[in-house]
């Protein structure tokens, strides 16, 4: 690739990175801990489920 080429990876990305890093006040705002939680309950759900057979 010539230096005089623009592949505008980063260029075109650079309106999304803005737009995702606005705060805003009416978005839902989940603790990344409750997530992980939550994922980890449900597993174990689906794995006592699997043992009892249902």
């Amino acid at each position: 690739m010539s230096s005089g080429q623009n592949s505008g990876g980063l260029m075109s990305s650079a309106g999304l990175v803005r737009y995702f890093d606005a705060e805003d006040r009416n978005a839902i705002r989940i603790d990344p801990k409750t997530v992980v939680a939550f994922g980890v309950l449900f597993g174990l759900l689906i794995q006592v489920m699997n043992v009892l057979g249902l």
